[in-house]
């Protein structure tokens, strides 16, 4: 085992160093981590500094943030663990809105990143590695897989009626609160000159704009189709558009040649006697 340890800790990347974990005791293979300190420039990734981050490559699916915490709890304090599905800008994500919306389902080997309390826990961390393998699974924090993972997934996805009715109602509530309070300022706004003497003119003025109806609007879509479509069929083709020329010149020429016949014709027949 020591053998092996030394032999990927050899073929490990540059500046990586590589931790040996395994899911269970049962498991003999172990899996290998590669881990390295966090460095960015200050200030250019806020949600991850640099000395008390530590950057995890190989994160595989059923090691979760839970797991990545306890297994590093022992190199100090973890204040925060964030997987990610590629490596990027660590810029503070605000918390989602909704959890019944967002939903996120974690397929593949990941990146995490372990922020410390203190800068000595990721040097400890990468200690580690002179350790036996690391246990992602065990009796007193077992992790689901099979049947009970999937029985846990399937009830997390059943939504409640009541709890779900109750954040819609709490941000309806919200928006109606902005959309009155957006009123009442254009309400406050509405005739009054701003610094340059310009009025603002919005739609809510002496006369509102109706809404359309539904029948209105399918008037309206359908007369916007037909004329598309007519569009579309005239003159498709180059030879079309040259034949419709040809052919607008010919009448054009028929009628003059029509309009030449009738003068004559006016002029045969006019009496004409100057004596």
């Amino acid at each position: 085992m020591a053998a092996a340890s030394a032999r990927v800790a050899a073929a490990a990347p540059a500046g990586y160093t590589a931790l040996s974990v395994k899911f269970g005791e049962r498991q003999r293979c172990p899996h290998w981590l590669l881990v390295k300190e966090h460095q960015v420039r200050e200030g250019a990734d806020t949600a991850h500094p640099p000395r008390r981050t530590l950057f995890v490559l190989n994160v595989p699916p059923y090691c979760g943030p839970d797991s990545l915490s306890r297994l590093f709890s022992r190199c100090g304090r973890v204040q925060s663990v964030d997987i990610c599905d590629k490596p990027g800008p660590g810029e503070k994500k605000e918390k989602p809105a909704s959890k019944f919306f967002n939903p996120k389902t974690v397929t593949g080997f990941q990146v995490a990143y372990v922020v410390f309390r203190k800068p000595a826990g990721v040097q400890a961390a990468k200690a580690l590695s002179q350790e036996g393998p690391l246990l992602i699974s065990t009796e007193s924090h077992p992790v689901k897989t099979g049947i009970s993972k999937w029985i846990a997934r399937y009830e997390s996805s059943v939504v409640d009626p009541k709890e779900l009715k109750a954040e819609v109602d709490a941000y309806m509530q919200d928006y109606d609160k902005k959309m009155a309070e957006e009123e009442a300022k254009a309400a406050e706004e509405e005739g009054v000159p701003d610094e340059e003497g310009w009025v603002k003119v919005t739609r809510k003025g002496r006369k509102p704009g109706l809404p359309r109806t539904e029948a209105a609007n399918l008037r309206l879509l359908e007369k916007e189709k037909q004329k598309r479509a007519r569009k579309e069929l005239l003159n498709f083709y180059a030879w079309q558009h040259r034949e419709t020329k040809r052919e607008h010149i010919a009448q054009l020429r028929k009628k003059f040649e029509e309009d030449k016949q009738r003068i004559a014709l006016m002029r045969a027949q006019r009496k004409f006697r100057p004596y």
